[in-house]
């Protein structure tokens, strides 16, 4: 598991877990109780969210020594937030709307636009006075997403790490059609054919894709300063030069870009359970060794014939169950 630990905060005995699943990535981040980062963690899911979250359990319990008790709170975020909660018995599920809305917050006071480019989809986030205004989120086009860029650096025989550098040695503008992954390609693949550099040809595509972002999520909306870039594409320097270029104001990329979902998810758990003078349901660290099994069934109960989908150990012992409109398998 590919780690990025901070441990630049003193770890107390009041810690509180955010984890942040989602189609390419999982993260999990440590706050305290004053709200500083203490540990975070990063893994590709690999299209297994379970035993990415078990890996990062097992992490997580060496760099606390096993002191399971020292977790006062859980909460969890991303696409699989409610599979997750109901692994770990965390506290409380958040959408990564809010989870990154309270992240950004904390950490620029004051944001007005939160940009976040993920894996598989994108969101803007519109906030005033630290309260959500407006949101739109898109996970139908996957151009300008990690996964697109991922495979057009690999195409490239270029280092994703090393896409904002080739952007920034760019000398002539050329045009990419950006609109859709398979033409963006194309695009590329023509204008490499008539001979156009590669940093010019990987500008050209970062301003596409920051212009497909716009158009998408964007029309309509009233996007003001200050503006937060966050997302595993907050890295790629090239798109974030892009947005400063097309917005005309500076964008802020926060040192904890990365996760600052599960930083979310963690601050969240923390207001709750102290709000509400609650004791953690959280299940131990025990999660890691446990063996799981996922299964799904259709209900016939009704016409609307719900999808049910069942979490459980291999002894048999029902973890979860969920996915019907009525509560007849809610457990």
């Amino acid at each position: 598991m590919d780690t990025e630990k901070i441990n630049k905060h003193v770890i107390t005995e009041n810690l509180y877990l955010g984890i942040d699943v989602g189609s390419v990535s999982t993260k999990f981040a440590v706050v305290n109780q004053d709200m500083k980062l203490v540990y975070a963690t990063w893994a590709r899911t690999q299209g297994s969210p379970i035993q990415s979250v078990q890996k990062g359990f097992f992490n997580l319990r060496q760099a606390l020594g096993g002191k399971e008790s020292f977790i006062k709170a859980v909460g969890t975020t991303g696409s699989a937030r409610y599979l997750i909660k109901s692994l770990v018995k965390a506290d409380l599920a958040k959408t990564e709307i809010i989870s990154h809305a309270i992240a950004a917050s904390y950490y620029n006071p004051g944001v007005r636009t939160i940009l976040e480019i993920g894996g598989q989809d994108s969101k803007l986030i519109l906030m005033r006075d630290g309260i959500i205004t407006d949101f739109t989120m898109n996970s139908i086009c996957a151009a300008g997403t990690g996964s697109f860029l991922d495979h057009q650096a690999h195409r490239l025989g270029i280092p994703i790490e090393e896409f904002g550098d080739y952007a920034s040695r760019s000398n002539v503008d050329v045009a990419i059609a950006g609109r859709c992954t398979v033409f963006a390609e194309s695009d590329m693949v023509h204008k490499q054919q008539m001979g156009h550099s590669k940093e010019d040809i990987i500008n050209g595509l970062c301003e596409a894709l920051v212009r497909n972002y716009l158009n998408n999520l964007c029309k309509g909306k009233s996007m003001e300063p200050p503006f937060v870039f966050q997302g595993g594409v907050a890295a790629n320097s090239g798109i974030k030069k892009s947005f400063e270029k097309i917005l005309g104001h500076r964008v802020i990329v926060s040192e904890y870009f990365l996760t600052m979902g599960a930083i979310g998810a963690a601050m969240l758990a923390k207001t709750y359970v102290m709000e509400n003078n609650l004791k953690t349901l959280f299940c131990g660290f025990d999660v890691s060794d446990a063996n799981f099994i996922t299964r799904g069934f259709n209900c016939s109960g009704c016409p609307n014939k719900c999808e049910i989908t069942c979490v459980q150990k291999d002894t048999g012992e029902l973890i979860a169950r969920w996915g019907d409109r009525c509560g007849k398998w809610t457990t």
